[in-house]
C-alpha cells in the first residue's frame, strides 16, 4: 500500500503522555502541535511542542473531549496526522472516522476495530465467537435498572459493573450484595457518563482472589499482528493500576504463550493496525478475557524496557502504513521491568486526590532509571485531570535488582508541594509478600486494612520535624531573632528552651530548641540533637545533625512545610500556630470537603434527620467519585454548597444541629 509520511503531528492530549510523543516525534524529525485548556496554559507540553493551540476552559467536556475544537485546530497548523495518547478521545470511534474524513491520518487502530473493543460487552461477545474465554456476565443494551438489577441477580454477589465505554476505574463498582446495588448503578452510570460520554454498564461475575495481566498487540496494515509479551498490572488502588511489572512472577512458559496467541487471534479478527492491549483476568491456573485498550496504555514504557522498541514510533509507522519492522519470532525479552505511577493523593486518608502547586519536582537519574511526566517545579495538579504526577519506569538485569534500584530512585525523587504516594509506594516494595510474588488484585486492602497506610518511619519523622523547626525559625521575623542570638518566640528565661508543635497524621509532635553559637540544640521524638544549619539555596537546605550532613528539600505553604529526605521521600507537617488568627470558627459539627472538588449530588436538605452512614452528598475530584457519609445520627442545620458548585478543599459543605436520641 502507499506510505503517507507524517510531517506535523497534533496530540490530541496533555500531561506526560503529550510530552512523551513529542520528543518521539523530535527524533524523527516530525514537527508537533500540541493543544491545551485554561488550567494547562503553562504546562511542559505546551511549552516543548513546536506550537500550541488553546482550545477551550478547563473541564475537559469543553476542551480535551470537544473533537470539533480539536480537529479545527489540526487544519489551523497544518496537521497532517493526529495522535489521541490515552485517555480523552484516544478510544473513540466516532472522533477517529472524523480524523480520517477530514484528509487526516489517524495514529491508532481503524474506528471499526475502535467501535467493536470500545464497547466491552461487544468485545466479549467477539473474544467468545474466536473460542477466548471470557468471565460470566450481562452484556446487554437493556441498560434500565430494571434490567440491570434481575441480571445481577442472576449471577449472583459479589459482581462488578464496569462502564462499557471505557477503562482507568471510572464508573466501576464492586456490589457485595443486592441492597446496595441500584445505589450503586446510579453513580456508576454517573462516573461513566462524566468520563466517557457514555453511561451505558455491562456486569461481571467477581474473582476476589485474582490477578490482571495484559499482552501488548500490535498491527499493520499489511494484515500483520504480533504481540510483545506481558505485563502484570495486579496491584492497584480504587481499580486503578499502581505498580507494573513484566516479565509477571507468575505466568509459565507455557501459558505466556496460549495468553499472547489468543490476544493475537482477537488482533487478526478485528484486522488490528496499530497498538492495543488485551486484558485478562488469571485465576487459579486459568484466565479470562477481560477487555481490549484499543490505545497505548499508560504503562507502555514497561514494554519499551524489556524490548527496547518505541511503541509511539511504531504507531507513527504503522499509521504511515509501513509494515511491522519485526516478526512474532524476533520478539525477545530483554531482563525485567517494574513501573511506578506517582499520584498526587493522600494514601493515608483513602488515597483522595490532591491538587494545587508542585513546589520542586526534580527526578533522579541513575542507571536503567527513566521517568515519564508532564510537569515541572511550579506546575499546577489540577481538579479537572487525573491525579498522576509521573511514571518511574526501571529496567535492569532481574527481578531483585530492579526492586532495590526503584526502591532507591523512589527515595530520593523530590516531589514536595502536594500530598503523594511516594513514600506508600516504597513501603509496597520493601515488603516480602510483593518481593515473593504473593499479591492479587485486593493486595492493598489487604496489606492495609481499613486504610492504614505505612507512616514514614520514626527516624524519618524526626528528621522532617528537625528541618521544619529549623526552617521555621530560620524565616521571617524567626530568622531576624536568631541573627541576634536571641531565640525565636524569645522568652524571659534565656536558657528555658522553646516550642514548636507541628501535625503529623492527627499527631501533635514538639521539637523544643535552643540557638547558640550557630547551632540548634533540639530535644525530638525522645532524642536530643544539635543541629547546625550550614547552606540554604531555594527549598534545598543542607544541616547538620550531630555532625551528620544532610539534605532536605523543603516547601512551605501556609502552615504546611513539605519536607523531602532519602529516609522520608514525603512527610507533610502542619506548624500548629500557638497564636490562631482571630474570626476563625470551630465546625466541630460540620463536614469538610477533604480536597478540591465538584458537587454532584446533594442527598439531603436542611431538617433532614439522618443516620450514621447515611450519604450526604456525592463529590467528585479528578474524575472519580467520593461519597461523604454522615458519622453519627444527627439533623441537618444548614447547608452551604449547592449541586454543580465546584469547591475548595477544607470547604464546609454542611452543619448538623445535634445528635438524635
Amino acid at each position: 500500500m502507499k506510505i503517507s509520511p507524517i510531517h506535523t503531528l497534533l496530540i490530541a492530549n496533555r500531561g506526560e503522555i503529550a510530552c512523551r510523543i513529542i520528543r518521539t516525534c523530535r527524533r524523527m524529525g516530525i514537527r508537533t502541535v500540541a493543544v491545551f485548556s485554561d488550567a494547562d496554559r503553562q504546562m511542559p507540553h505546551v511549552k516543548l511542542a513546536d506550537t500550541a493551540v488553546h482550545i477551550g476552559p478547563a473541564e475537559a467536556r469543553s476542551s480535551y473531549l470537544d473533537m470539533d475544537r480539536i480537529i479545527d485546530a489540526a487544519k489551523r497548523t497544518g496537521a497532517d496526522a493526529v495522535h489521541p495518547g490515552y485517555g480523552f478521545l484516544s478510544e473513540n470511534a466516532e472522533f477517529a472516522r472524523r480524523v480520517t474524513d477530514a484528509g487526516l491520518t489517524w495514529v491508532g487502530p481503524h474506528a471499526e476495530a475502535i467501535a467493536g473493543m470500545g464497547s466491552k460487552s461487544q468485545a466479549k461477545n467477539i473474544a467468545a465467537e474466536h473460542g477466548i474465554p471470557v468471565i460470566p456476565g450481562y452484556r446487554g443494551t437493556d441498560q434500565s435498572e430494571i434490567t440491570l438489577c434481575a441480571e445481577a441477580e442472576k449471577i449472583g454477589f459479589p459482581l462488578l459493573l464496569k462502564a462499557a465505554a471505557g477503562g482507568g476505574g471510572k464508573g466501576m463498582r464492586i456490589v457485595h450484595g443486592p441492597d446496595a446495588l441500584k445505589e450503586q448503578i446510579a453513580g456508576a452510570k454517573r462516573e461513566a457518563a462524566a468520563a466517557f460520554g457514555n453511561d451505558e454498564l455491562l456486569i461481571e461475575k467477581y474473582f476476589p482472589s485474582a490477578r490482571h495481566i495484559e499482552i501488548q498487540i500490535f498491527g499493520d496494515k499489511h494484515g500483520h499482528a504480533i504481540h510483545l509479551l506481558e505485563r502484570e498490572c495486579t496491584i492497584q488502588r480504587r481499580y486503578q493500576k499502581i505498580l507494573e511489572e513484566s516479565p509477571s512472577p507468575v505466568l509459565s512458559d507455557v501459558l505466556r504463550g496460549r495468553m499472547g496467541d489468543a490476544a493475537v487471534r482477537l488482533a487478526g479478527a478485528l484486522r488490528y493496525d496499530n497498538a492495543g492491549t488485551v486484558e485478562f483476568i488469571y485465576h487459579e491456573g486459568a484466565f479470562y478475557f477481560l477487555e481490549v485498550n484499543t490505545r497505548l496504555q499508560v504503562e507502555h514504557p514497561v514494554t519499551e524496557s524489556v524490548t527496547g522498541l518505541d511503541l509511539v514510533e511504531m504507531q507513527i509507522r504503522c499509521a504511515e502504513g509501513r509494515p511491522l519492522p519485526m516478526t512474532q519470532a524476533d520478539v525477545r525479552a530483554d531482563g525485567y521491568a517494574l513501573e511506578c505511577r506517582l499520584y498526587a493523593e493522600d494514601p493515608s486518608n483513602g488515597f483522595l486526590p490532591g491538587s494545587g502547586t508542585l513546589a520542586e519536582w526534580i527526578p533522579f537519574e541513575g542507571e536503567g532509571i527513566r521517568y515519564d511526566s508532564g510537569v515541572e517545579s511550579g506546575s499546577e495538579i489540577s481538579i479537572h485531570y487525573d491525579p498522576m504526577i509521573g511514571k518511574v519506569t526501571v529496567h535492569g538485569p532481574d527481578r531483585d535488582t530492579v526492586i532495590r534500584r526503584m526502591i532507591h530512585a523512589l527515595r530520593k525523587t523530590v516531589c514536595t508541594g502536594l500530598p503523594t504516594n511516594q513514600a506508600f509506594l516504597v513501603d509496597i516494595l520493601q515488603r516480602d509478600s510483593f518481593r515473593q510474588g504473593e499479591y492479587d488484585t485486593h493486595y492493598i486492602e489487604k496489606t492495609y486494612p481499613a486504610g492504614e497506610t505505612a507512616p514514614a518511619g520514626e527516624a524519618g519523622i524526626t528528621r522532617a520535624l528537625l528541618a521544619a523547626a529549623v526552617t521555621k525559625c530560620l524565616s521571617g521575623a524567626g530568622q531576624r531573632t536568631l541573627l541576634r542570638a536571641v531565640p525565636f518566640g524569645w522568652r524571659n528565661n534565656f536558657y528555658q528552651k522553646q516550642s514548636l508543635v507541628f501535625l503529623y497524621r492527627g499527631r501533635e509532635h514538639e521539637v523544643a530548641y535552643r540557638f547558640a553559637e550557630n547551632r540548634f540544640e533540639m530535644d525530638c521524638g525522645g532524642g536530643t540533637y544539635t543541629v547546625r544549619p550550614l547552606s540554604d539555596a531555594g527549598n534545598r537546605r543542607v544541616m547538620e545533625i550531630d555532625g551528620i550532613r544532610e539534605t532536605f528539600h523543603i516547601s512551605v505553604a501556609d502552615d504546611v512545610y513539605s519536607v523531602h529526605h532519602d529516609l522520608c521521600p514525603q512527610v507533610a507537617l502542619t506548624y500548629r500556630n500557638p497564636f490562631p488568627e482571630p474570626g476563625l470558627r470551630d465546625e466541630k459539627n460540620g463536614y469538610i470537603s477533604p480536597m478540591p472538588a465538584s458537587v454532584v449530588k446533594i442527598c439531603v436538605q436542611k431538617g433532614d434527620a439522618v443516620k450514621t452512614g447515611q450519604p450526604l452528598m456525592i463529590l467528585s475530584s479528578m474524575k472519580m467519585e467520593n461519597t461523604i457519609a454522615a458519622t453519627e445520627d444527627g439533623t441537618i442545620d444548614e447547608m452551604y454548597v449547592t449541586e454543580g458548585e465546584h469547591i475548595e478543599a477544607g470547604r464546609l459543605l454542611l452543619r448538623f444541629a445535634g445528635v438524635l436520641q
